[in-house]
């Protein structure tokens, strides 16, 4: 599976941008997926994730509440909804994907192998 991530942009505080994961290869059936985000000088850290084969999510403790993940498996593409966006939220995000990966492993950046290019948020006035 190959990952594409798209969405990312300058926005001020408060604003919001929607990030979109879309896979091609093959399906994220079976999978986990990913958001990372990257700032500079920072390791990278999972922010949110889903298994796309049931309803479980992960979201970092800065997401919760202002972020939400979602898929849309027609088009099969995940989605990071990104609210209230704050001057820290400045970052390179990344989607990733693991097969398999069991729910309580969602925020272990070490359960996802398959990554895509990122994409970059900024988030200044």
């Amino acid at each position: 599976v190959q990952l594409q991530a798209s969405g990312g942009g300058l926005v001020q505080p408060g604003g919001s941008l929607r990030l979109s994961c879309k896979a091609s290869g093959r399906t994220f059936y079976n999978y986990a997926v990913a958001w990372f985000c990257q700032a500079p000088g920072k390791e990278r850290e999972v922010v949110a994730a889903l298994k796309w084969s049931g309803l479980s999510t992960y979201y970092s403790d800065s997401a919760k509440g202002r972020f939400a993940i979602s898929r849309d498996g027609a088009k099969n593409t995940v989605y990071l909804q990104m609210n209230s966006l704050k001057p820290e939220d400045t970052a390179l995000y990344y989607c990733a994907a693991g097969l398999g990966t069991i729910t309580s492993a969602l925020g272990n950046p070490r359960s996802y192998n398959i990554w895509g290019q990122g994409t970059l948020v900024t988030v200044s006035s």
